[in-house]
């Protein structure tokens, strides 16, 4: 589900915030993997 919130992101569909707070961090990692460290920037928990 990680994975899926990530490509959300990147295609603008979704951002950070939004994602459920139990797999944010996961999300986070994802984002930084795929070279999308300043979409991983949102909200500081």
């Amino acid at each position: 589900m990680a994975a899926v919130y990530a490509n959300l992101i990147i295609k603008g569909q979704k951002q950070i915030e939004e994602v459920p707070e139990k797999i944010r961090d996961d999300v986070r990692a994802i984002l930084t993997e795929k070279g999308f460290p300043e979409l991983a920037a949102g909200d500081a928990d």
